[in-house]
Formats: C-alpha cells, sequence, structure tokens
C-alpha cells in the first residue's frame, strides 16, 4: 500500500528553519518563523496564563470529555472577545477546535457541505496554509487582488474589482486584523467598501483573525470583523488563541457560524459538533480552559490585557527603529511602510532573488516572498537588518 504514496512538497517555513539551526554565524536573524519572540529570542509563557495554569491544577478534579463543541463557557467568553455585541448570542452557533488551523479546516469542510460547488475567494497573497488545505479538500479557489509590491499597500481598486466578480454561493476570505504575510490592512472606510461587495454579490464572508490585539488594540482590531458580521445575512469566522495568548502548543481556537435567522442556529450548531466528531472527535480542553479562566476574572484579564498591550508596543516601536534606521541608511522614505503595517509580519515586496542574497551574505532569514516576521528582531538586531536590506540595494 504505502508504495503508491507520493512525496509532498516541503513546507518552505520549515525548511528555512533547517537552515537557520545549521549556519554557524552568529549575527544571523530569524524573520520566518511566525511565532512572537521578546527582547532576548524568547517565547514567553504569560503570567496571565502561568496564572490560570496554577488555578486549574489546584481546581481541577476531572479530565473527562467536554462536548463535542467543547465547553460552552468558551464558546461564550470568545465569542464577546471577538464579536462583542455586533450581533445577538442566539444567531451564532460556534465550536472549539485545535488551533485557528483547526478552526479554518473545519469551516473548509463546512462550506464544502453546504456547497459542494464553492469558490473560495483568497487574498493573493495570502497565509500558505488557506490554499494548501483548499486544494486538498479539492475546493475551488480565486485569487483576489490584495497587495501592491511598488507601494507596499493595499491594492484596494484592484482588490474591489475582483471581488465583485464573486456571486451568490461564493465565500470570501478575508483577514480580521494584521494581514498575513503582508502586515497591510484596510481602513474601515475601505472595509465599508468590501461589505457593498458583499450585499451586492450575496457572497459569504470567512474571516480569519489570529492576531486580535497585536495590530491597534483588542477592540480596533476586532472592529472590521463586527461590522461585516453585523452587516451580512450570513458569516463565518475562524479565530485564534495562539498569538495572543502565547499558547501556541495548547491548539486552541474557534469557529462561529453566524446566521441572522435565528432558527439557522440549532442545525448549525449540531453540523459543527459532527465535523469535530468526524475529525477529532472532542476538541482539546486546557487552553480553552485557560482563556475562559482568564476572560472571566476580572484580575487574570486585567494582566493578560497588560502583557498584550506590552507586545503590541513593542512589536510598534520594532516598526517605526526599523524604518527610521532604513531612511537613515538610505536616505529615502521608501520604507516608511514598515512603521504603518501591523501585526507580527511585514513583506518588504521584493524578490526571491533578492531575500537569498539577505541569507547568503547577512544571514538574514525570510520567507522568499519577503515576509518577515518584525516579532523576530530585538533593539541591537535592527540596525544589522537595515543595514543587510541596505548593502543588498533593495
Amino acid at each position: 500500500m504505502f508504495e503508491t504514496l507520493q512525496a509532498q512538497p516541503a513546507d518552505k517555513i520549515l525548511a528555512l528553519m533547517a537552515q537557520y539551526r545549521e549556519d554557524p554565524r552568529e549575527t544571523k536573524i530569524d524573520l520566518g518563523v511566525g511565532v512572537y519572540k521578546d527582547a532576548t529570542g524568547l517565547t514567553p509563557v504569560m503570567k496571565a496564563i502561568k496564572s490560570a495554569e496554577h488555578k486549574l491544577w489546584e481546581d481541577q478534579d476531572s479530565k473527562a470529555y467536554v462536548g463535542l463543541a467543547g465547553d460552552p463557557a468558551f464558546g461564550d467568553a470568545m465569542i464577546k472577545l471577538v464579536l462583542g455585541d455586533a450581533v445577538p448570542r442566539e444567531n451564532i452557533a460556534a465550536a472549539a477546535t485545535p488551533g485557528g488551523t483547526g478552526a479554518i479546516r473545519q469551516a473548509f469542510e463546512l462550506i464544502r457541505m453546504a456547497r459542494p460547488d464553492v469558490r473560495v475567494f483568497l487574498s493573493n497573497p495570502t497565509w500558505p496554509n488557506h490554499p494548501s488545505i483548499l486544494k486538498y479538500l479539492g475546493i475551488e479557489m480565486v485569487d483576489y487582488r490584495y497587495f501592491d509590491d511598488e507601494t507596499r499597500g493595499v491594492d484596494f481598486d484592484g482588490m474591489i474589482a475582483d471581488l465583485k466578480t464573486a456571486r451568490k454561493g461564493d465565500m470570501i476570505l478575508l483577514h480580521g486584523c494584521c494581514h498575513n504575510p503582508t502586515g497591510a490592512n484596510l481602513n474601515m472606510t475601505q472595509w465599508g467598501e468590501v461589505i457593498k461587495v458583499l450585499l451586492e454579490t450575496g457572497a459569504t464572508p470567512m474571516v480569519d483573525i489570529a492576531y486580535q490585539g497585536f495590530g491597534d488594540g483588542l477592540e480596533v482590531d476586532a472592529e472590521a470583523t463586527r461590522a461585516v458580521v453585523a452587516a451580512v445575512p450570513e458569516c463565518i469566522v475562524a479565530a485564534s488563541c495562539s498569538k495572543n495568548f502565547g499558547i501556541y502548543r495548547e491548539r486552541t481556537g474557534i469557529l462561529m457560524a453566524i446566521s441572522t435567522d435565528t432558527s439557522s442556529k440549532g442545525l448549525n450548531q449540531q453540523t459543527l459538533g459532527f465535523l469535530n466528531r468526524q475529525n477529532f472527535s472532542f476538541p482539546p480542553d486546557h487552553g480553552a480552559r485557560l482563556v475562559t479562566m482568564i476572560l472571566n476574572d476580572d484580575a487574570m484579564r486585567a494582566e493578560w490585557v497588560a502583557e498584550l498591550e506590552a507586545t503590541r508596543v513593542s512589536m510598534l516601536g520594532l516598526r517605526k527603529q526599523l524604518a527610521g534606521e532604513l531612511q537613515r541608511l538610505s536616505g529615502s522614505d521608501r520604507f516608511g511602510f514598515l512603521a504603518e503595517h501591523r501585526g507580527m509580519f511585514s513583506r518588504l515586496g521584493t524578490t526571491p532573488e533578492m531575500v537569498e542574497k539577505l541569507r547568503v551574505d547577512a544571514g538574514i532569514y525570510m520567507i522568499g516572498d519577503s515576509r518577515m516576521n518584525i516579532a523576530g528582531l530585538n533593539a541591537t538586531t535592527v540596525p544589522i537588518l537595515a543595514k543587510a536590506i541596505v548593502d543588498a540595494g533593495i
């Protein structure tokens, strides 16, 4: 049987990690892996998570299964965090998943069940796992223009023109904030135009929000998602707790199916539970329980919010420092976009050849499309990166 298996494409990020580990240079910089790192290069455990884990260790009296959709209290807490009061709770079905990736996978399974002929519109570029999972599931994909390599901002006119080709029964995947991999984001006026297109075409939006709190703050980062779900008749939202709670290993995510037809909630909820059962049965609970405890406890929540805000401010500081250093070295403001981008990532907008030159000449490791993890920097490595970029002639 196994002799019929075919080799799958190598994961570019994992391959880059291997190259980085083997590089003996002390000045090498890892900007490839999409995890937050502090100034010492560590991905720390948040104090709020430690507090919750200690309390859980003391109080938890069972490791029995939870429901197929996870603990309902986790769903309630995450719905409040992500959606606020944008739509009534009775309009929302929700299920816990193994991380944001699990939520994305279940969302694609859901839409394939509902619409076997669905087309999913993806921003160009998007997170590589989006097209990878869709291809594996045999779901048709359509690119829409998003990133402008000249301005390093959003090609909004191109985006709107492409979205207008969608039709009822299609799904349009949108990044709720902190676009991965570019860091370039829509403003709320532009989001209003996207909503108009959604209503005109009848296409269903799916919002992937994996970085709430990493951009302009917890509430501001949720504004676009809330505006979308409040405006359209149906929507899917996939959220991750990996980044903003720092629990990458715990695989904590949630999938929400929102409908203005409240009679649909029961069927939607049953379907989400069914999909979980077919895939992994009961979702993991440890991370979800920690998140629930933090969001429902005033003291732990305040501690978490303060830590998250410090993380966000740190990344903004690195952005401004890098943009300023590049301006000083190049005598040009062409890198000003770095200070305007939000979240962990920015895309330089250069060629794979230039990215390889940075790796060979200066030990700078980033993805071939020039996506770099800003959180992989610190105050010491910013000048090294800036000099490498200018020396390479980018």
